[in-house]
């Protein structure tokens, strides 16, 4: 007679008992799996004694409700009015609360449709002229020889390979954080990244990005943002591929441009103007002094096609004029003070003048009278310590 063995010690899935909280956080576990983003009309907007705001989103189509939330920390940083028959665009996931039931929890929230965004572009940015924000009285210079940069954008695509490829090598020390610069959802990462440079000891911030809609610009246009750039502590590039209405990110930045290949030139700029001067500087110094020895010998052979009364007191003029000339080349020459004592330390291609040009562990070239030395630094005493 058949017969069958039941393992009595194993229980399944359906034969488990939960109780609601342990059920609850199960169901939510597999919600979070369920994030989108949702197009509707606001109905019932409600702001809550604690800042959120509760509301349904409508589908027109058929009257659909989705029960929705979000939280006053989001709420207050994409500057979207949330109010009965705006239409928006919320991005988030489902959850169920404890106490409360099922809610969609938006994470973002933007307005739907060029149109409205176009109106709420157009309002903002009035807002902020109003303001003075864009007044070019307010625009920063950018540091004349600037070797510290600060760079945030998508470290992936072709944004940051143009800057890159078209930088040049003057010694630049580049950081850079690797930010989402696409939709609403960049909004947050935007202002973490400026917050992390603003510990950060760069001399100018670069924030770039390709071009796109004006959906896919929309965190550039939110106000929070435009602050921070507006009010950073260094200048601010903004590299940032405009729609044909300018983000207003970069038009609160102390230069805009619309590509990083223009970014990267700005910062070679007087970089390759300092090479190209020392270069003349060299070419004048040798052309004068090729004129006084012309000088000399012009002079020379005027005195001998004379009679030679008074050649001696000519000839010891003219030595002592050449002795003269030599002694000023010889005391300028660098080989000579190397020769005395003094070395020469670079690092780099850039010669150390200050203790602020060099950092622990840097390799340093130390050139003396018969060669090179190569060392690292240890320590750095400032004058004052």
């Amino acid at each position: 007679m058949p017969f069958i063995v039941r393992n009595i010690n194993k229980t399944t899935m359906d034969e488990k008992i939960f109780t609601v909280s342990e059920y609850v956080d199960r169901l939510n576990e597999g919600l979070r799996k369920y994030s989108a983003k949702v197009i509707g009309e606001v109905s019932s907007a409600n702001l809550g004694p604690t800042g959120h705001v509760y509301f349904y989103l409508k589908d027109d189509k058929d009257q659909s409700l989705l029960k929705c939330v979000i939280f006053k920390s989001k709420y207050d940083l994409y500057g979207v009015e949330i109010k009965d028959g705006v239409k928006i665009i919320a991005f988030g996931s489902p959850n169920m609360h404890k106490q409360y039931g099922f809610s969609f929890v938006a994470e973002t929230i933007e307005y739907a449709g060029e149109g409205l965004l176009k109106k709420e572009y157009e309002k903002l940015k009035k807002k902020l002229s109003e303001q003075g924000l864009f007044e070019p009285a307010r625009k920063r210079p950018l540091p004349k020889y600037p070797q510290r940069i600060g760079i945030i954008t998508a470290l992936k695509g072709a944004v940051i390979a143009d800057f890159s490829n078209n930088l040049e090598k003057f010694g630049f020390r580049v950081k850079m954080i690797d930010c989402r610069v696409d939709g609403q959802i960049a909004v947050n990462d935007l202002l973490l990244s400026i917050k992390t440079f603003k510990k950060q000891d760069i001399e100018v911030l670069v924030i770039m990005r390709g071009g796109g809609s004006l959906e896919s610009l929309i965190a550039f246009n939110n106000e929070r943002l435009v602050l921070e750039v507006a009010n950073f502590k260094v200048p601010v590039i903004a590299a940032i591929g405009h729609h044909k209405d300018v983000p207003l990110v970069a038009m609160a930045a102390d230069v805009s441009v619309s590509t990083p290949t223009v970014a990267a030139n700005i910062l070679n700029q007087s970089w390759s103007q300092a090479a190209l001067s020392l270069e003349r500087y060299q070419r004048n110094i040798k052309d004068h002094f090729q004129n006084i020895l012309l000088n000399v010998r012009m002079a020379l052979d005027s005195a001998l096609a004379k009679t030679f009364s008074g050649f001696n007191a000519l000839l010891l003029r003219f030595k002592k004029q050449l002795e003269y000339i030599e002694k000023a080349i010889s005391a300028n020459n660098p080989e000579r003070r190397l020769a005395l004592g003094y070395s020469i330390a670079k690092c780099g291609d850039k010669i150390i003048r200050r203790t602020a040009d060099v950092r622990l562990e840097d390799d340093i070239d130390l050139r003396v009278m018969d060669g090179t030395i190569i060392s690292k630094i240890k320590k750095i005493n400032k004058k004052n310590d």
